[in-house]
C-alpha cells in the first residue's frame, strides 16, 4: 500500500481510494533469474518450518520453481498495447532476461487492455479537495469491520500469536491492516491485473508530479508480476485485484510476494490469495523487515499549540521521527509523561480535518514503520486503531 503512497502503496474519490491500496507501492521487486540454478541462490531458498517457539527460525519463502510456460501464455486477442513500441520491447527484455519465448511474452503484453479509468484514479486529487481525518477515521472504525475483525481473529488465533513470538509484531497491528486493506478478503479488487500494471507502466499520468518515477516502479511491478505468474498454476489473465495492482487479503504488490511472502503453515505453497496463515506471516514479517520495534508504542498523545513560532519546524519532517521529546514539549508541542519518557526521536504528525482544529500525534519509529505500508500517515491511525480497538473488543 508506500513513492506517493508511501501502501505502495500509499486522492478521494481518488485520495480515500489510494490509502487503501498504495499499499503496496513502496513493496520494491527484483528479479528472477533465467534459470532454476539462479532461483535456488535468490533470498526466497529454503523451505519454511512452523515456528513454535521464539528459538525456532521463522519461515521462510520458498525458491520459486521454474517458469510454467502454460502460465505465460494467453488466449485474449491482441489488443491496444501490442502497437506500443515501448511496450512491446519491454517485453522482448522480460523475456531475454528470464529465458521465456519472445513470442509469448509479447503476445502476454500486447493483451493487456488500457484502463483510463485506472489512469484517472491515479491522478491527482483535484485541488478543492480537503483531507479529513475524522470522516476518513470513520470509514474504517465502523462495525463491518470491527465485527469482521473479531471473526478473523478468533479463527486464527494461534496463527497471529505465532506470528508476534516469531517476528515481534503484536496481532493487532496485523488485524487492523488486513481489516483496513480488504475487510478481511471481502473487497480484494476486481481489476485484471495485468491490464492495470500495463496501463501504469505505459499510460501513467503525465499530470502527477512524479510521474516518471511512478512509471518506472510499475514496469518493475510488471516485471515482478511476470515473475510471479510464471510460477503460478494459474492464467496470467484470471489475477484480478486493486486499480493500482495491488492483490490479496494483505493487498500486496507483486515484487512484495518476492521478497516478503513466507510459508507461514509450512504445507509447501506460499499463498497471499487465500490461505489466511500465510497471509499473517506476510503482513508481520514485512513490518519486522521494515525495522519494528518490538514493545515500542506507535504515537503518544499531543497537545499543540498552533500559535506557537516553532510549529512549522516541527512539522516540517511530517512522519519522519527527528526530534527529542524535549525538543516537541519545549516548543509548543505538549508531551504526557509516557510521552515524555520516551527516548528515541519522534515526529509531530499532522493530520487535518475538514471542520474544527487538525488533529496531531507524536509518532516514533514504529508510527513511521508503519506507513512503509502505505505511505500515509491517515492510513497507519487508522490502521492503528481499528487492531487496537479489534483488541479492546475481545
Amino acid at each position: 500500500m508506500t513513492p506517493d503512497t508511501s501502501r505502495a502503496a500509499s486522492l478521494v474519490a481518488i485520495w480515500t481510494v489510494t490509502c487503501l491500496c498504495t499499499a503496496s507501492l513502496s513493496r520494491n521487486l527484483r528479479h528472477l533469474g533465467t534459470v532454476a540454478l539462479l532461483l535456488v541462490t535468490t533470498v526466497f531458498v529454503g523451505c519454511a518450518s512452523q515456528a513454535a517457539s521464539a528459538q525456532q527460525q521463522p519461515p521462510v519463502a520458498l525458491a520459486y520453481p521454474a517458469n510454467n510456460n502454460e502460465a505465460l501464455t494467453t488466449s485474449r486477442p491482441a489488443g491496444y498495447y501490442a502497437k506500443r513500441g515501448a511496450a512491446m520491447s519491454f517485453a522482448t527484455d522480460w523475456a531475454l532476461n528470464n529465458g521465456a519465448q519472445a513470442t509469448h511474452i509479447r503476445a502476454i503484453v500486447g493483451s493487456a487492455q488500457r484502463l483510463p479509468s485506472v489512469i484517472k484514479l491515479v491522478s491527482p486529487a483535484p485541488k478543492t479537495f480537503k483531507k479529513d481525518w475524522r470522516s476518513y477515521r470513520a470509514r474504517f472504525i465502523e462495525p463491518v469491520r470491527l465485527t469482521a475483525g473479531q471473526s478473523f481473529w478468533q479463527r486464527n488465533a494461534d496463527h497471529l500469536e505465532r506470528a508476534e513470538v516469531t517476528y515481534g509484531v503484536p496481532a493487532w497491528l496485523i488485524v487492523g491492516v488486513i481489516g483496513v486493506e480488504s475487510i478481511y478478503g471481502r473487497h480484494t479488487g476486481s481489476y485484471t491485473t495485468l491490464d492495470v500494471l500495463t496501463t501504469l507502466a505505459f499510460d501513467f499520468p503525465k499530470s502527477h508530479p512524479k510521474w516518471k518515477a511512478r512509471q518506472a516502479f510499475f514496469r518493475d511491478e510488471l516485471s515482478a508480476f511476470l515473475q510471479l505468474a510464471s510460477t503460478q498454476d494459474r492464467k496470467i489473465e484470471s489475477w484480478v485485484g486493486s486499480y493500482a495492482g495491488a492483490l490479496g487479503w494483505p493487498q500486496f504488490m507483486p515484487s512484495s510476494w518476492q521478497q516478503y511472502a513466507v510459508d507461514f503453515d509450512g504445507d509447501g505453497h506460499i499463498d497471499l490469495l487465500n490461505n489466511q496463515a500465510d497471509i499473517i506471516g506476510y503482513v508481520a514479517n514485512y513490518f519486522k523487515a521494515f525495522g519494528w520495534q518490538t514493545n515500542m508504542p506507535t504515537h503518544f498523545k499531543v497537545t499543540v499549540d498552533q500559535t506557537h513560532a516553532a510549529l512549522p519546524k516541527l512539522l516540517e519532517p511530517d512522519i519522519v521521527p527527528t526530534f527529542t521529546a524535549n525538543d516537541l514539549h519545549h516548543n509548543g508541542a505538549a508531551l504526557g509523561a509516557d510521552g515524555l519518557a520516551h527516548q528515541a526521536s519522534l515526529a509531530l504528525v499532522l493530520l487535518k480535518n475538514a471542520k474544527g482544529s487538525p488533529t496531531y500525534v507524536a509518532g516514533t519509529h514504529n508510527f513511521y514503520v508503519v506507513t512503509r505500508y502505505n505511505w500515509s500517515s491517515y492510513y497507519a491511525l487508522a490502521v492503528i486503531e481499528l487492531g487496537q480497538a479489534i483488541q479492546d473488543s475481545l
